[in-house]
């Protein structure tokens, strides 16, 4: 006789291992329309592709607002709702330092997220305008800023060991082949990180809703 699955832990008592194995979940229940989120990722691989750093960064700026679009599109999908054109437009104010965070380290890049990048949800799901939405991004993050930080980073981490093994997995002989095997591991995988983050509202929002 098969076991069933665990039931899953409500968002206020999710672990960060839990929220990660929602967005690998929720990725492939709705696979199709999830996977186009990596097509950013893809078009950033093609553009930057052992470039520099400072190159790199440039790029990764002007195709900021395909990657908000991405997100935005990820926490519509999840939350089955509408486009936001204020979520959208809060999504490039969170974007705007990410690139340049990234670049001196990954962390400052995920902190800034988590303290902050919830505003985009924010704005769609609770239609509250850029600066209200702003405030409560932030409200969101330090509800508890361990687990947002926590989660965040290990669904880059899951991303980043994975895209790892699947270059290996894809790469034969040659540069092409190597810049191929890039291209596939990225516009496969880069959808958990979307995912992933949108998936951390309904944690954060839940932990900072008030005991009864």
């Amino acid at each position: 006789m098969a076991e069933s699955r665990p039931a899953a832990l409500p968002p206020a008592e999710r672990t960060v291992g839990q929220l990660v194995a929602e967005s690998i979940r929720f990725y492939g229940e709705h696979f199709g329309p999830v996977v186009l989120l990596g097509i950013p990722f893809l078009v950033i691989d093609v553009i930057s592709l052992n470039a520099s750093v400072t190159a790199q960064t440039i790029v990764a700026w002007l195709l900021g607002p395909v990657v908000c679009a991405a997100y935005v599109r990820a926490c519509m999908l999840i939350g089955r709702t509408f486009w936001s054109w204020r979520a959208y437009a809060v999504a490039l104010i969170v974007y705007l330092p990410f690139p340049l965070l990234v670049r001196i380290y990954v962390l400052p890049g995920i902190a800034w997220f988590a303290l902050v990048g919830l505003a985009v949800p924010a704005a769609m799901y609770e239609g509250l305008g850029v600066r209200a939405a702003l405030r409560r991004g932030v409200q969101l993050g330090r509800a508890d800023l361990v687990h947002a930080i926590g989660g965040l980073a290990t669904v880059c981490i899951v991303y980043g060991v994975s895209r790892g093994a699947l270059q290996v997995l894809l790469h034969t002989q040659g540069d092409q082949a190597q810049k191929i095997a890039v291209v596939l591991a990225d516009i496969v995988l880069s959808p958990i990180l979307y995912v992933g983050g949108a998936l951390l509202y309904a944690d954060q929002a839940a932990r900072l809703a008030p005991v009864e």
